[in-house]
């Protein structure tokens, strides 16, 4: 089958494994990206190698009839890690469908991968559904692939094990049985939407438990946690802790050793390990 692709290196493992099931890439839509949080090197090294178009600028109705004008209406737009509402495709192409980092109904919304940690979720997962017009991951689900999650999850293992579920659903269901899979869809029901989360959701409260605290540094990971150490303002990676009975007030740096810096919490200490005084989307800047 014929397909265009909506997204950036997130979840571009769809865009690969689609091709290595024999399907045709058509077009590849994307967006800029930092190269720091949002990546789109994987995907434009793909278009680039089977020699399609590619365009950054948001997808309009006026790109989906041209392709229409060109291909006919027998093909696919799939949509990962694309953060524009489509609009317009009904009529105008056979399937739209989105590949979403949740198990749906739970989870709607542009990234809810921290939640997942932050709430203690045991079991997660992908979802392709039909692509909505009227909101974002609403659509009749086609298929999904669920797997467990451990309390020691991490951001970057919660995001590489979403990325290879989706490759599989690609590779598997959808690559095999879309036409099947789209006339049995089943509406999703009630879910939640989760906004983005806020510098508040990210920042450390040391008047809590260790626990929470850590889970908290993992849920983030290499998207970085806010801490307030002394008077200044610090942006944390990694953290160790333990629990300990002790009279400091939480928040008291109580010890530090090179780049380590110990904190005293409600229950106990936490030791940030990997840490900078900018967030890692301004590092390697200069200032005028």
């Amino acid at each position: 089958m014929k397909f265009a692709f909506a997204g950036i290196d997130f979840l571009g493992g769809v865009f690969e494994a689609l091709v290595a099931s024999g399907w045709q890439p058509i077009k590849l839509f994307t967006r800029p990206c930092d190269g720091i949080y949002d990546q789109n090197d994987a995907v434009v090294a793909l278009a680039r190698r089977h020699r399609v178009p590619m365009q950054l600028s948001r997808l309009r109705v006026s790109d989906i009839e041209a392709l229409s004008a060109e291909h006919g209406r027998d093909w696919a737009l799939v949509v990962a890690g694309y953060p524009w509402l489509i609009t317009g495709w009904p009529g105008r192409v056979r399937y739209a469908l989105n590949f979403h980092p949740s198990p749906l109904p739970d989870g709607r919304g542009p990234y809810p991968l921290f939640r997942a940690i932050l709430d203690s979720y045991e079991s997660w997962g992908v979802t392709a559904h039909v692509l909505a017009e009227d909101g974002f991951d609403t659509g009749d689900i086609l298929a999904q692939d669920l797997f467990p999650i451990s309390g020691a999850e991490t951001h970057e293992t919660l995001l590489a094990r979403c990325q290879m579920a989706a490759a599989r659903l690609a590779r598997g269901p959808i690559a095999r049985d879309l036409p099947a899979l789209w006339r049995r869809a089943e509406p999703q029901g009630d879910g939640a939407y989760w906004p983005r989360v806020s510098d508040l959701d990210r920042t450390l409260d040391f008047r809590q438990p260790v626990e929470a605290i850590l889970r908290r540094v993992r849920a983030f990971g290499a998207i970085e946690t806010l801490a307030r150490i002394n008077d200044g303002r610090v942006f944390v990676q990694e953290a160790q802790g333990w629990t300990e009975a002790h009279r400091h007030a939480p928040g008291t740096v109580v010890h530090s050793y090179r780049r380590q810096i110990l904190v005293a919490a409600r229950d106990g200490y936490v030791q940030i390990t990997r840490w900078s005084a900018i967030p890692l989307a301004d590092a390697g800047k200069t200032g005028r």
